[in-house]
Order: C-alpha cells, then sequence, then structure tokens
C-alpha cells in the first residue's frame, strides 16, 4: 500500500497523506509521487483544486521521517538526507508557487515538514483541533521547510517566539501568526471538501468559515517583543528571566532544556531570513543549515533521547549557550559550492506567483 493516495472528484484533486500510524510522517518517496502528481495536475485542464489532508484523526503531518534522518547521520555519510531535503524543499517552494489553487487541511497535528507541505500553500485551513509548531531545536535541528520564511514574516516577535521554544499553537495564533489564512470548525470539514469538487474554492471557502478562536500570544506580544528582541539567545533568556511573568519564566526554562547550538543557529537563521526575501533563497540558507546539522553531534543525539530511546534527557555537546561560539554558528552557514540547493526567485515566473492565482 501506498503512503500517499491521489484522486480527483469533480474539478478537484486530492493528496492523502497515508500514514496514519507514524501521524503521515513524510518519507522521500512520498515527496517525489507528491511533485509528480502536482505536475501532472498543473497541465490537467479538468484540475482547478488542489486538496492535501492526512490520513487518520490525529493530523495532517508530524513532520518528515526523522528515525532514518537519525540513522543516515549517525550510520551513514548524511547522503540519503541531503537528497531527501533536497527534493522536499524543492517541493515547498513548488507548492508556494503553483498556478493552481492550493488548499492545505491543516486539522490535527500539522509540524516540521508538514508545515511545509501545507502553510506556503494559498488556502491553509485550520480547525479547533489544529496544533502547529516547528519543534526543531527540541532534536538539536533548526527549523526548515521554509520554516525560518514564515516565522520571519509572523508580526513583531512572534516567530522568534515559536522558532526557538518550539511551542505548539490552536488555531487563533496560527492565524495571528500568518500561517494559516482560515477557520472551519472539524465537523464542516468532509462538506467542504465534498464542496470543491463542485464550485470555486472561494465560493466554498465562504460557505463553511466561521469567526476564529482568540489567538492566545495576542496577550503577551509586549514580553514576547521586547525579551526575543535580543540579539542573543542569552539575552533573550535575560530578558525573560527577569519581566516576572509566569509565561516569559516558563519560556525561559523551555530554552534551557534546548540544544544551544541549534537555539544559536536558529536566531541566526530567523534573523537573516528576514533579509534573504523571497522563499527560495531562504530555502538555500536552510538547506546549507540542515546539511551542517548532519555533522553536528546535537542533532543523533537529540532525535535519541526524544524518539529513539525516549529518555528526554539529551546530552547536549556544547552544553550551555556560553560555549557555543560565533564561528561554532558561522559554520552553519557556509556555502556548500557545487551542492547548493540552488533556489532561484526567477522560479515563480514560470509557475506563476500566489498573487495570480484565480481562487
Amino acid at each position: 500500500m501506498s503512503d500517499v493516495l491521489f484522486h480527483t472528484a469533480g474539478r478537484a484533486a486530492h493528496i492523502t497523506l497515508d500514514r496514519p500510524r507514524a501521524l503521515n510522517a513524510l518519507t522521500h518517496d512520498m515527496v517525489l509521487r507528491i511533485d509528480e502528481a502536482l505536475t501532472a495536475w498543473e497541465h490537467d485542464p479538468s484540475v482547478e483544486t488542489v486538496v492535501i489532508t492526512g490520513a487518520g484523526d490525529r493530523g495532517l503531518c508530524a513532520g518528515g521521517d526523522i528515525r532514518a534522518i537519525h540513522d543516515d547521520a549517525r550510520d551513514g555519510d548524511g547522503t540519503a538526507s541531503a537528497a531527501f531535503w533536497r527534493d522536499e524543499y524543492r517541493l515547498d517552494a513548488r507548492i508556494a508557487r503553483y498556478p493552481k489553487p492550493y488548499v492545505a487541511v491543516m486539522d490535527g497535528i500539522v509540524m516540521g515538514g508538514g508545515v511545509g507541505v501545507s502553510a506556503h500553500g494559498r488556502v491553509r485551513i485550520v480547525t479547533e483541533r489544529s496544533r502547529i509548531a516547528m519543534p526543531e531545536t527540541g532534536i538539536g535541528f533548526v527549523p526548515d521547510v521554509g520554516g525560518t520564511y514564515l516565522l520571519a514574516l509572523a508580526p513583531g516577535e512572534l516567530g522568534t517566539h515559536l522558532g526557538l521554544t518550539g511551542a505548539g499553537i490552536g488555531a487563533g495564533d496560527a492565524l495571528l501568526c500568518g500561517l494559516a489564512d482560515h477557520y472551519v470548525p472539524s465537523s464542516a470539514l468532509p462538506g467542504l471538501v465534498d464542496d470543491l469538487a463542485e464550485a470555486p474554492v472561494r465560493d466554498v471557502i465562504a460557505r463553511h468559515v466561521q469567526p476564529p478562536p482568540d489567538a492566545a500570544l495576542a496577550a503577551h506580544r509586549d514580553w514576547i517583543d521586547a525579551c526575543y528582541a535580543a540579539d542573543d539567545v542569552e539575552e533573550i533568556v535575560h530578558r525573560l528571566l527577569a519581566r516576572g511573568e509566569p509565561a516569559a519564566q516558563e519560556a525561559a526554562e523551555t530554552l534551557l532544556t534546548k540544544s544551544p547550538t541549534a537555539l544559536k543557529v536558529t536566531l541566526a537563521a530567523l534573523r537573516r531570513a528576514r533579509r534573504l526575501g523571497p522563499l527560495e533563497r531562504v530555502l538555500d540558507q536552510e538547506y546549507r543549515v540542515s546539511r551542517a546539522a548532519l555533522t553536528a553531534p546535537d542533532l543523533v543525539e537529540g532525535i535519541r533521547a526524544q524518539v529513539i530511546d525516549k529518555d528526554r534527557a539529551p546530552r547536549w555537546s556544547p552544553e550551555t549557550l556560553a560555549e557555543v561560539t560565533e564561528a561554532d554558528v558561522e559554520r552553519f552557514f557556509l556555502p556548500l559550492g557545487g551542492h547548493e540547493l540552488g533556489l532561484e526567485p526567477g522560479l515563480a515566473e514560470t509557475t506563476g506567483t500566489a498573487a495570480e492565482v484565480v481562487w
């Protein structure tokens, strides 16, 4: 049985991620098959809309297959992981520029690679069950799949808070942070999906969208914006601890459990993403960072502690923020020579921009 299913219904083509026992985590083969389907549908005049959902009732997608990445980084030479990321990031860029409406049903858990195949889409739907996160710093990694691009665009320092802590957010906060567009109750999703077979996306959304729940992070903007505006992670932690607010204290304590190296590289990646411009340039940067992570100790150790052994006691190297030098951080951004991802902003000229999509 395939791990990703495709079918058409009326004017809509459907992608169903079908690994419910693995929370629909993406494999390299799934990425390649989705890309092939998008190619076929792009040139099929009978397909007017593409819809992505996840099998089961737990979520759209929990991310990439990090067990495979762990084994490749520990026992292999990283070639398989680099090839996976190369195709995954190219797929994310393609979704962002896809010339037909791409509707992502972000119901339940949406993390890591799941954000990549959904939050770059033209129409992003969340429900009361949505739980969205980029939790990479907890496994010694850095937000990727265009995550640093999306988080850098969030209001104020909300994206910095989410990227460093890996905190999960619900529908209201996803809308506030620009990771989603519409709120639809989960009970209405079957009707919405059925209607996409018969009517344009705009009409279907108008029929089913409901007022979203409140954004919990909105009440914390003062301390989030003030603390995370600092130039380094040590100062961010210091400011959080000095605020005297329980939520800020909790955020500081959370940061101190994450990989010190991953925290510093994530902050640098987010700051640089703000200056890079188009998604493609940010994905190029993320590819450099991801490949560098394969040769750093914290990625294997983080996945071991959180996923393999599940002892939740990673032994980070270096152990503290103070021990992570500027040179340690800078090596994650070094050019790859002939191994660069090589995405260019000109890609939008061949596939259409979001503004040009008629939905």
